[in-house]
């Protein structure tokens, strides 16, 4: 972050282009379904906002995706979720909504504190920490619908059920698509931002 503080209009701009890009990207096509989860690429500009922007940025790029989330759940539009909300709509909505918000506030966190003593470690520490921190907080909120979760492990292991069946494949590749695209978008912002005006150092 400059030394202006947050709300230059050269990062407003910035936030909302990243902020369209996470709602549309989120709404049209940002994620795929996989089985019974899906694959976020809206993960990405969460964490390139988080970079570039800072921990603020980074909170309002994952809580506007997690709302549009919200939202298509609400609507039935997430197949994973369509028995979750019809028992535990709270917590259904609050799994949605505190994952990518706490995982773009996170990574900017980190990578803010990161920066000054390697900045391309800190770009692949922020990068790693969305999809780690979103698949974390996801995992505490499956296990806060633990009835719906008992029904659909059909006798398994719970935790077992949740780790291997939901989130490992999908983990591993929102991961490896952060790790891989995030640090590549960022190089690209700096040469086009030489003079360093979104506060990337």
């Amino acid at each position: 972050m400059n030394s202006k503080g947050f709300f230059t209009a050269r990062n407003i701009t910035a936030l909302s282009i990243l902020l369209a890009l996470v709602i549309v990207l989120q709404t049209f096509g940002g994620a795929i379904n996989i089985g019974p989860v899906q694959l976020n690429f809206t993960l990405i500009p969460i964490a390139l906002g988080a970079i570039l922007l800072g921990p603020i940025a980074g909170l309002i790029l994952g809580f506007a995706c997690g709302v549009v989330v919200a939202v298509q759940v609400i609507l039935g539009l997430v197949p994973f979720y369509v028995l979750i909300w019809t028992e535990t709509p709270v917590v259904a909505l609050l799994t949605c909504v505190i994952k990518t918000t706490v995982a773009g506030f996170v990574s900017g966190l980190v990578y803010k504190l990161l920066v000054k003593k390697n900045r391309y470690v800190a770009v692949f520490v922020a990068a790693a920490l969305v999809p780690i921190i979103n698949t974390g907080l996801f995992i505490v909120g499956c296990l806060g619908m633990w009835p719906v979760m008992v029904q659909m492990a059909g006798g398994t292991n719970i935790l077992g059920f949740i780790i291997v069946s939901l989130v490992t494949f999908n983990f591993f590749v929102e991961l490896a698509i952060n790790l891989l695209c995030a640090p590549a978008l960022y190089r690209v912002i700096k040469v086009v931002d030489k003079n360093g005006v979104y506060g990337a150092e």
